[in-house]
C-alpha cells in the first residue's frame, strides 16, 4: 500500500521545490531519509516492566518493534554499568516513514493542548530537524487508561537537504505546523 504523503511528495513537494529553487538534477531535490524516535529511559529501565510498556508503546506508535539501547562503558557516578539498558529507538524508513510522518503531522501534533505550532529554530545546520514530545498520549494508539507516567521521545527528521533553509522548505511543503 503506498502511503498517501509519499504519493504527495511525488505530485506536488517535488515540483513545487524544483520551482523554488531551480534544481538541475533530480538527485539534487531534497527528500526524507529516515525517522528515528529515541525514548531515553536512564536507570528506570532496569525495571522491567516501565521497560517492556516502553516497547509496546513504540510497537503501537510506529509498527516497528525497538531496538533496547545499552551503555557503551560503565560511569560511577551516574551509577551506570557496562551493557546496561539505557533506552529504546526506533529507525522508520519507506512506508512506515511516510505513515508516522502523516501520523505526527495530521492526528498527534494537533492533540497538543493549546498547540501554536513548533518553531522552526529546531533545524541543525544540513536540514535535520529534532523535535522533542513531552507525552505519548497524542498518539491514538495510546489508550489513557494503560499509561501509569507520561514519558516523552525525542523525534529525529533526517532529510538529504545541504541547508537549514532547503530542509525547512522541505517539511513546510509537507504542511509541517511551524509558528513563524
Amino acid at each position: 500500500m503506498i502511503q498517501r504523503l509519499k504519493t504527495y511528495y511525488n505530485k506536488e513537494v517535488i515540483p513545487s521545490l524544483v520551482k523554488k529553487n531551480a534544481y538541475k538534477n533530480c538527485h539534487q531535490i531534497p527528500k526524507i531519509q529516515k525517522i528515528q524516535i529515541n525514548r531515553c529511559l536512564g536507570l528506570t529501565a532496569q525495571n522491567s516492566n516501565i521497560l517492556k510498556k516502553s516497547i509496546a508503546e513504540f510497537t503501537n506508535i510506529t509498527g516497528q518493534k525497538p531496538v533496547i539501547t545499552k551503555s557503551k562503558k560503565a560511569i560511577a557516578g551516574f551509577k551506570v554499568r557496562e551493557n546496561m539498558d539505557l533506552g529504546i529507538t526506533v529507525t522508520l524508513r519507506n512506508e512506515k516513514m511516510y505513515a508516522f510522518l502523516d501520523k505526527l503531522i495530521n492526528v498527534a501534533l494537533p492533540q497538543i493542548r493549546d498547540f501554536r505550532g513548533i518553531s522552526s529554530n529546531k533545524f541543525d545546520k544540513n536540514g535535520n530537524f529534532n523535535l522533542g514530545l513531552t507525552e505519548q498520549l497524542i498518539f491514538p494508539e495510546i489508550d489513557y487508561d494503560d499509561v501509569d507516567q507520561t514519558r516523552g521521545f525525542d523525534v529525529n527528521i533526517v532529510t538529504t537537504a545541504k541547508t537549514k533553509s532547503e530542509g525547512k522548505a522541505l517539511l513546510e511543503a509537507f504542511n509541517f505546523p511551524f509558528n513563524d
